[in-house]
């Protein structure tokens, strides 16, 4: 991992510690998105073609990547505009489950749309807490993200697959922003209905680029109401019977955008996910262990046996900026400070910041 950092120059100015909020951009991407530019600049129209033959490639790429076969993949600009638009198509009738002080992105919609819906709290029993709602009440969605945007809390794999052993008839709903990059992960044994991320976080694949991932079980819960030129290719046909999935893409992708997802998924995987998610869990059980010494951590993240590599420590403004004069990027989130770390990140990292803080 010490090599790759290279390919980051971000790294040679400072500890980054917010790939919560943004993840970086390095030299690879960043070359071949410039000869993306220059096929366009001197080939206008015919890049565009060559773009259109070769977006299915996109999508295979991200159903390889994630277990998921590619006619279930639809390409989206961000998380945000996808859901809305699958909503638009559920039942109004639906009653929803959400957690408390979920990312806005997710919960909102829900929100907007006056769907029916309770909330569960988040704590170290979170999945217990789920359980028993779900038990207890009849709902129609479960909707959540695989890790908490302020916490880090991450959401037990496992848990999800016997929420449908249990419960079949859930349509579970999750955003994989804050989760998909950091580990090894096969859609088609998850027990998940639909999976959507933005992929300018963890992914590396920079913004305006994102993906849904969806069960073909799931499409018989929808209505999909959203059309365009590009649900049917562009090819004039009638958009009755148009994919799932191409419903979620009624406009053109853009190839710079869904380029560089393809390539950096194609980075990541020559990285290897699980080298990848070896290094996170690294960083994870070493930061964990130091903020809970300092007494940095809510009881709620000290309690639970996994974590993401997201932390919330206490502190208010003079503790950030505090880290700010000493280089470190992070940010203010919630009630505390969140600080975040990927791959390029190092445990001499974590012991600076530990450091600072201690002084």
């Amino acid at each position: 991992m010490q090599n790759l950092r290279k390919k980051f120059p971000v790294l040679q100015q400072c500890i980054y510690a917010n790939t919560a909020a943004t993840g970086l951009l390095y030299e690879d991407l960043m070359e071949w998105r410039q000869e993306n530019d220059l096929d366009y600049l001197i080939g206008g129209s015919h890049m565009k073609q060559k773009w259109y033959d070769k977006m299915s490639g996109v999508r295979s790429t991200v159903g390889q990547f994630f277990g998921c076969d590619s006619s279930h993949v639809a390409l989206v600009p961000n998380f945000t505009l996808g859901l809305n638009l699958l909503l638009e198509g559920l039942p109004k009738t639906s009653k929803v489950l959400l957690v408390q002080n979920d990312y806005p992105s997710l919960n909102w919609p829900f929100e907007s749309r006056n769907f029916e819906r309770d909330y569960v709290k988040i704590d170290q029993n979170l999945e217990e807490n789920i359980f028993e709602r779900l038990r207890k009440g009849t709902y129609d969605v479960l909707a959540l993200s695989l890790v908490q945007w302020i916490s880090g809390v991450k959401m037990d794999l496992d848990f999800l697959k016997k929420v449908k052993e249990e419960h079949p008839d859930v349509l579970i709903i999750v955003d994989g922003t804050q989760f998909c990059g950091t580990e090894r992960f096969d859609f088609s044994v998850s027990g998940i209905d639909i999976l959507g991320a933005s992929a300018y976080k963890w992914l590396l694949a920079g913004y305006g680029n994102g993906f849904f991932l969806v069960n073909e079980g799931a499409t018989e819960r929808f209505d999909l109401k959203a059309v365009g030129n590009w649900t049917v290719d562009r090819m004039g046909d009638s958009f009755e019977n148009a994919p799932f999935c191409k419903r979620l893409e009624p406009g053109h992708l853009s190839s710079i955008n869904f380029g560089s997802l393809q390539f950096s998924l194609e980075f990541l995987e020559s990285i290897g996910r699980d080298s990848i998610g070896n290094q996170l869990q690294l960083l994870s059980q070493k930061a964990k262990r130091e903020f809970t010494a300092l007494g940095l951590l809510e009881e709620t993240v000290v309690k639970r046996n996994d974590h993401s590599t997201i932390f919330n420590i206490k502190g208010g403004q003079s503790v950030f900026d505090k880290l700010i004069q000493n280089d470190v990027v992070c940010v203010l989130r919630g009630e505390g400070i969140r600080l975040s770390f990927h791959f390029y990140n190092t445990e001499n990292e974590v012991d600076a910041i530990v450091d600072i803080l201690k002084s």
